[in-house]
């Protein structure tokens, strides 16, 4: 079965839906079986390892053979299994960026991003090569061997590499994993300059939750081989359509839920009733409720506050450069077994402003923060 992803209101037919995937191929655990549209718009994939997107990626860009399906790209027919059309993946002009960049080590770095090119005069070679490599902040890089550059450089070289057949589609497939988070903040400012002015069909993969929302315009969550969400990026992290994706998306905060009234519910294991903003017609679920979406108050507005405010105790804390994550127990103060209700996170300096009030605190959880998903 193909779960299908539906195109964004306005798109069907237009000259934006530049991309259509139709596939399915039979993995040693699942199907990989996806059908979705990607315009100009960036789409982050994300998902768990071992749930198909480097597969996924490999099939579009004709790597890999697809048991059956489709492929269109700006109206040319790139695969079709029923008409037995299979264009090889040197004639499909798509820029693939691999994890670990893929140089050819025996070849400099201009010689590398002039490897596809080879229809092109040399002067035009050289040209092209020297504008790519100056659009990626590479040029002093030329004349060098992959051997003695760091990895960002290689991922930049890469990426020049990518783009030099000047790709009708750009396929990337975790371009920061292997990166320290000095050289991950250079190529992810390199990649936000290279989607603005591509505007092209991008698809990238990855498992890391802030890359897919940074560097996504929409978002699909892929599970298993199959595409699990698909869709603006805040919508889905808004509202995200079932436990897995809340999950697949970062959220850490879970309860049971059973609905009382209209926009008001039963959170189970947090021991409390919650005004939510809309629960639609789900009358039993979960709740949820994003960590950095959790507010503390001073006590004259707890006082103060109508609903879903509730005294808390801390039972731990865990400490990043910038950001805090406190562990937090409602209603009554730990037992000693280590075990909380939420998980917020709060930056260094709004900590700073409370960390030393007596407990109870208070958090307010707030109502159109909350979303709640079926069982």
């Amino acid at each position: 079965m193909v779960l299908r992803a539906a195109p964004e209101p306005g798109l069907v037919g237009s000259t934006l839906m530049a991309l259509e995937i139709e596939i399915s191929k039979r993995l040693p655990d699942f199907t990989l079986s996806v059908q979705f549209s990607a315009d100009e718009q960036t789409v982050g994939i994300l998902g768990p390892s071992g749930a198909g997107k480097t597969m996924l990626l490999h099939c579009i860009a004709g790597l890999v053979r697809p048991d059956r399906g489709r492929i269109v790209l700006d109206g040319e027919v790139l695969l079709d299994t029923d008409r037995h059309i299979r264009v090889p993946a040197r004639n499909r002009r798509i820029g693939l960026l691999f994890q670990h960049y893929a140089l050819f080590p025996h070849r400099t770095v201009a010689e590398n991003v002039a490897f596809g090119l080879p229809s092109l005069s040399a002067d035009e070679r050289l040209n092209r090569v020297r504008a790519l490599l100056e659009r990626t902040h590479a040029a002093e890089l030329q004349e060098r061997y992959p051997r003695e550059l760091s990895g960002g450089e290689q991922q930049r070289v890469a990426l020049a590499r990518a783009l030099a057949i000047e790709p009708r589609a750009l396929l990337l497939d975790e371009p920061l994993s292997a990166l320290d988070t000095h050289l991950r903040s250079q190529i992810e400012t390199q990649l936000h300059e290279t989607f603005a002015s591509f505007r092209r069909p991008a698809l990238l993969v990855t498992h890391n939750v802030e890359e897919a929302y940074s560097l996504g315009e929409r978002l699909m969550v892929l599970s298993r081989g199959q595409i699990a969400a698909f869709g603006p990026k805040e919508a889905i992290f808004r509202h995200p359509p079932n436990l897995e994706v809340a999950q697949l998306s970062g959220c850490k905060n879970f309860s049971r839920m059973t609905a009382v009234a209209a926009n008001l519910i039963e959170a189970i294991d947090w021991n409390c009733r919650l005004q939510i903003e809309s629960g639609g017609s789900i009358t039993s679920g979960h709740v949820g409720i994003r960590a950095h979406h959790i507010d503390f108050l001073e006590s004259h507005d707890a006082e103060n506050a109508e609903n879903n405010v509730f005294p808390c105790w801390l039972v731990r804390s865990s400490e990043t450069p910038f950001r805090i994550t406190l562990f937090l127990r409602l209603h009554r103060p730990p037992d000693g077994s280590g075990a909380h209700d939420l998980q917020a996170e709060v930056f260094k300096e709004k900590w700073e402003r409370f960390r030393r009030r007596p407990l109870p605190w208070h958090v307010r959880l707030p109502p159109d923060s909350l979303f709640v998903v079926p069982d």
